[in-house]
């Protein structure tokens, strides 16, 4: 996922950056921390180490490896955030001063960077600070707040520093994960399925349903409320995902039938078996005087198919495709035979991509005949291309995303 570079300088409003951090390492970014001298007055460098599970940058000549630490925080950078951001550090931005870590590393980035003020109302208010504001705007830097409030000072005004969900909300929108799937119900489905053979054996497949919960987790960042329907896995759930276990085929069909009337989008990322035991013994099987062993095996059912017939008018369904060999001529068949508006396509024999790994590459086939080849890289963010592609084909329905919006508003009215 991407890289934030935090900034904390020392204004008093620093312990809310704690927050604001958690909340980022908790959506699965990976959080720099640089603190300014003065914040370390107020918090611990150790409290966002144990926060982040990185090192935390303090001073500009710490760097005991090869690598020039402001230069490389700003390479690595894929958003730089200041929160707070002092009048000080704000003047500094504007007029291209870098005398410590913090701001040589923003000097030096070429990433989108935010501010998040905060101060006295009257520092804010004066003059030199409302035109650097006006510099940054200009040069593109994003701005959250600051909130009208009291302050530690004892004073009340405009110049307290936003709440930390806002400031991650904002990031949000700046990565281009902003509310994009609000008001929509989108499931999703992940993991493997497991057939039983006996009361200790069953078959299975390598799926960690790594990507379903990437699929999950982006999904609510972009403002929808998500359904997670999982099959075994030793995953997490994405915190605000309203989670069903299931094991088999069977199940998984029940319950994606019994929801998907209620939902605009449906991504069936699952591997689901395409073959159970014709019979399940009630006892384990026993090696014992056993040449061998043949399995009878019966298909199970088609819960793809079975969505495409049941889908409503404005519905998306999304289908993956793990495939070896030919990827493409049997990804263009699967989209054509399924009927469905995405199949997201993946050779899954390909080295560090595919089953257990944090990594995928894809391509993305839409109903229209368009593919989209992507590169290597990590699976939230081919979760948030996938979104990107299904927000794209819901604007592109005359009575698609409005008619949901709508159903979907009326819905949540009714809970």
């Amino acid at each position: 996922m991407a890289c934030i570079v935090f900034g904390v300088t020392g204004g008093i409003a620093a312990y809310k950056a704690v927050e604001a951090v958690r909340l980022l390492v908790q959506r699965g970014f990976e959080v720099r921390v640089v603190m300014t001298e003065h914040a370390t007055r107020l918090v611990g460098p150790d409290t966002f180490r144990a926060v982040t599970g990185n090192p935390v940058s303090t001073r500009l000549f710490e760097t005991t490896g090869p690598a020039i630490e402001h230069i490389s925080l700003a390479r690595a950078a894929d958003l730089v955030v200041v929160a707070p951001a002092t009048a000080n550090l704000l003047a500094k931005m504007a007029h291209g001063l870098a005398d410590d870590l913090l701001s040589t590393t923003l000097l030096a980035t070429r990433a989108p960077v935010l501010v998040a003020p905060a101060m006295n109302p009257d520092m804010f208010n004066h003059p030199a600070t409302q035109e650097n504001l006006s510099i940054l705007r200009r040069r593109g830097v994003h701005v959250v707040g600051p909130a009208k409030g009291a302050m530690a000072c004892g004073e009340e005004g405009e110049g307290r520093m936003v709440e930390p969900q806002e400031i991650v909300d904002k990031i949000l929108e700046v990565l281009g994960l902003g509310q994009k799937l609000i008001g929509h119900r989108v499931l999703v489905t992940a993991g493997g399925t497991r057939e039983p053979l006996d009361p200790v054996r069953f078959l299975g497949n390598r799926s960690s349903g790594k990507m379903g919960y990437a699929l999950a987790e982006t999904a609510r960042w972009m403002g929808a409320k998500v359904i997670l329907v999982s099959g075994p896995t030793a995953l997490e759930p994405p915190p605000g995902v309203e989670v069903v276990r299931v094991e088999t085929a069977e199940d998984m069909r029940r319950e994606v039938l019994s929801r998907y009337g209620d939902c605009s989008v449906l991504v069936m990322a699952a591997a689901v078996a395409d073959f159970t035991p014709a019979v399940r013994s009630e006892d384990k099987i026993r090696r014992a005087g056993k040449e061998g062993l043949t399995l009878e095996l019966v298909p199970t059912p088609d819960i793809l198919g079975e969505l495409c017939e049941a889908r409503r008018p404005g519905q998306i369904l999304v289908g993956f495709a793990a495939e070896t060999g030919d990827l493409l001529s049997r990804a263009r068949e699967k989209i054509r035979k399924k009927g469905v508006d995405i199949l997201v396509a993946n050779d899954v024999t390909r080295p560090g991509s595919g089953f257990d790994s944090d990594y995928n590459q894809a391509v993305i086939l839409f109903r229209d005949g368009r593919e989209t080849e992507l590169d290597l890289m990590p699976k939230r963010d081919l979760a948030v291309r996938i979104w990107e592609a299904v927000v794209e084909m819901m604007r592109s329905e005359p009575n698609g995303e409005g008619n949901w919006q709508r159903r979907n508003d009326q819905a949540q009215t009714t809970e």
